[in-house]
């Protein structure tokens, strides 16, 4: 197992009625903070101005965490640590609507290859198309907390995830970049309504460690993982 855990990095789903839903967030800071010490974790987080290490994996926006609000009681938080390897090979791309979904392939093959084994393959690919440069990026990297094997729900989608899957796997790239037939586990697709004038296509690579857990906490206190 790989020894850089990562930028530590979290979805919250929000219950608009949990009692928890003011406090998580210190919640979360806390328990990255402990979690270093305890697990341990390898401190990870940079001030890119000085190079300091804050030594306790939190500083300004880190933990990352993507949030959303949900009807309910109940609060669901997915950790999600994010490698430095595999994030290296994010990519943002911001695409002429002429060239359409076989553009958007064709991006998606190229970076992978050329990305070769820096991401630790064999891994799990996250695309975002459409939206803004923002929400492209979000989406991609929300695509990977898909289950590894399920589908886009529009089937359309759903074909082109199969597609890239072939066809990534048969560039031989495979495991660690030294050759076989498993360059990914799986592509997963996620998209929203564009712009005319534009086409965002972003790119997010999990390696293949692909750490994530994901714990439901009720209204009353009590919990259960996922």
């Amino acid at each position: 197992m790989c020894q850089d855990t990562g930028i530590q990095t979290f979805f919250v789903t929000v219950g608009t009625e949990s009692p928890y839903r003011t406090t998580i967030e210190e919640i979360i800071t806390s328990a990255v903070r402990k979690a270093t010490i305890d697990i341990p974790l390898r401190p990870n987080t940079v001030d890119p101005f000085t190079d300091r290490n804050s030594e306790d994996n939190t500083g300004e926006h880190v933990p990352s965490i993507t949030w959303k609000l949900s009807p309910g009681k109940d609060l669901r938080v997915t950790a999600f640590p994010k490698g430095g390897g595999s994030e290296n090979m994010s990519r943002l791309v911001m695409l002429n609507p002429s060239v359409g979904i076989p553009g958007v392939k064709q991006f998606v093959v190229q970076e992978i290859i050329r990305a070769g084994g820096g991401p630790c393959p064999p891994t799990t690919v996250g695309v975002g198309i459409g939206g803004g440069a923002d929400v492209a990026m979000m989406l991609a990297k929300t695509a990977l907390l898909r289950p590894i094997g399920e589908r886009h729900k529009e089937k359309k989608v759903a074909i082109i995830e199969q597609e890239l899957i072939e066809e990534i796997n048969g560039s031989g790239i495979g495991p660690m970049g030294l050759g076989g037939k498993t360059t990914v586990l799986d592509v997963h697709i996620e998209k929203a309504h564009r712009h005319p004038a534009s086409l965002p296509v972003g790119l997010v690579i999990q390696c293949w460690a692909n750490r994530r857990s994901t714990m439901v906490i009720h209204r009353d206190g009590t919990w259960e993982m996922h």
